[in-house]
């Protein structure tokens, strides 16, 4: 990025509160066209579900940071060697990255109209609860089920992990990969629970690092290709670059998740839209600039790394793509460097993550659904008043599990897939509600409106995705063997049915049997946060 770009995202940053040095606690109005009808089956007013916490503190340049910071995490330095072994050829995994960009700026303006519509925190929840209102709750509670039970970040953590360990020169045995990823995601917890503002800060910081690396490594790849280096022969991979592609539709699929899933991230803005400052054109400007600077130094990336070594090479090679880019280029010694980069990258991909993440179990606690110990404490900004611990605690606990509990061969990426496939099918409910919203609701205000060939194309796509994965791949056995290829899709089917039967035996089951009906309430809490209660009326 550009030191004069820069500069004008800081200078309008700035020019948005002048007051941004010092605890923000009142609300800074938000774009009349923006507010629509209260949303929600809490009935929380757009006044009422912003208030609490921090405030608006959150400009242009730390949402475009939030953005980057959460797309670019490990994947970018890896992902390319298992989609080149995947569909064959240099040219048809390029072409897969320029797909999977196209993609995903269509996923993003579909979000950028929901947000802008209802700019408030939560993202995917706000949007299912303002299309699907009946049954009331019931789509609140499946998302729930999803956010909580799959909102872990344990692989991050362990990524960190291996990866220091290894430049360390150290034995990355399980217990000591597993002892340092449990100490990093209590750390993240404790750094955003007591200190979000320094939260905020290393999260920036480490995505402008990983942004110099990546900036770094796409300058090289051009000295690379001008034949400038000791690499023989640079444009070899770009001549036929075609030959070899693979015919499987199954391969393709299986690519386009893990290329998707490199630019997850683009919607992280929506999920933390409470704490934005000037929300609806904040959004409008840090979403399609962040995936824009994701896209680019991605593709540019893809290209140094196979003009540094040959397919074969590639996909051989039992490393990282980036490491071996590295090792061809510098040497060993900057492969080993290359494992503090990748470790850095992790944890700041963590810490950002995490920070969404809180935001969100926060906003569904806000709307009354039953959790142990009462929601209202979940809903809280206990103890500092400034920062949702409980809601930390809520992302803490499913990650603490996910690195202690399961072994890490064939689980982990077993488990990064079971996270995927639950947001493909709501993806496709919010495409689908989407046009719903167009049809039934054309007099609600709309800042940002998507072309809908945009949106059409964004269904389709994400029709293939939720059917590919039960196409038997060429191999027989998928990613995750001995485990059956389909199983993650229908333990992720799984995790959202549980979410369907909590919702029956809430609403219900127990208030059939037990003769009473709930009545809800709202509540204001210390610190300024409006939550929704309910109390047990019995039925006469």
């Amino acid at each position: 990025m550009s030191p004069s770009l820069w500069a004008r995202l800081r200078k309008l940053e700035n020019s948005e509160d002048s007051g941004s040095n010092r605890d923000i606690d009142e609300k800074q109005p938000v774009e009349a066209s923006a507010l629509a009808v209260d949303v929600g089956p809490g009935e929380l007013s757009f006044e009422e579900d912003t208030a609490g916490g921090l405030g608006r503190h959150l400009g242009v340049t730390s949402c475009t940071l939030l953005i980057v910071g959460r797309i670019i995490g490990t994947g970018i330095f890896s992902t390319p060697s298992s989609i080149l072994s995947g569909v064959g050829s240099v040219g048809a995994s390029l072409m897969l990255w320029v797909l999977g960009f196209v993609l995903s700026f269509c996923g993003l303006f579909i979000w950028l109209e929901f947000g802008t519509m209802y700019p408030r925190s939560g993202g995917e929840k706000v949007y299912l609860e303002a299309v699907y209102q009946r049954p009331k709750y019931l789509a609140t509670v499946i998302f729930a089920a999803n956010a909580i039970l799959l909102g872990f970040t344990a692989s991050g953590c362990i990524v960190f992990a291996s990866n220091i360990l290894v430049s360390a020169g150290q034995v990355a045995t399980v217990w000591a990969e597993r002892g340092i990823a449990l100490g990093v995601i209590i750390f993240v917890t404790l750094l955003h629970g007591f200190t979000p503002r320094t939260g905020v800060f290393l999260m920036n910081s480490l995505t402008i690092f990983k942004v110099v690396i990546l900036i770094f490594i796409v300058i090289t790849g051009w000295v690379v290709l001008s034949g400038k280096t000791h690499i023989a022969n640079p444009q070899a991979n770009f001549i036929n670059a075609f030959s070899g592609s693979s015919h499987s539709g199954g391969d393709y699929a299986t690519a386009t998740f893990k290329v998707l899933n490199a630019y997850a991230g683009w919607s992280n803005v929506n999920y933390v839209l409470n704490n934005v400052r000037n929300p609806v054109r904040t959004l409008k400007i840090a979403g399609p600039l962040g995936l824009g600077i994701c896209a680019a130094l991605y593709l540019l990336a893809n290209i140094a790394y196979f003009s540094a070594a040959t397919k074969a090479e590639i996909k051989s090679s039992g490393v990282t793509v980036a490491a071996l880019f590295f090792k061809n280029v510098f040497g060993t010694v900057a492969e080993r460097a290359l494992s503090v980069f990748i470790a850095l990258s992790a944890l700041g991909n963590v810490i950002t993550v995490t920070f969404a993440a809180s935001r969100v179990n926060q906003e569904l606690a806000k709307e009354g659904i039953p959790l142990p110990f009462g929601n209202k404490f979940w809903a809280s900004n206990w103890p500092t008043g400034k920062s949702p611990i409980p809601g930390l605690i809520i992302h803490l606990i499913p990650s603490v599990v996910v690195i202690l509990a399961p072994p890490t061969n064939v689980a982990y990426p077993f488990i990064l897939d079971v996270e995927g496939y639950p947001a493909q099918i709501i993806n496709f409910f919010i495409v689908v509600g989407l046009f719903w919203m167009r049809w039934k609701r054309p007099d609600i205000p709309r800042p940002f409106k998507v072309w809908w060939p945009l949106a059409v194309f964004y269904l389709a796509a994400a029709v293939f995705l939720m059917v590919a994965p039960f196409i038997p791949p060429t191999n027989g056995v998928g990613d995750t063997p001995p485990l059956p290829y389909y199983l993650y899709c229908l333990v992720g089917i799984g995790v959202m049915l549980v979410g369907v039967a909590y919702w029956a035996g809430w609403r219900m089951m127990l208030p059939k049997v037990f003769g009473y009906e709930l009545v809800p309430r709202k509540e204001t809490l210390e610190d300024g946060t409006v939550v929704t209660l309910f109390s047990h009326r019995k039925i006469q």
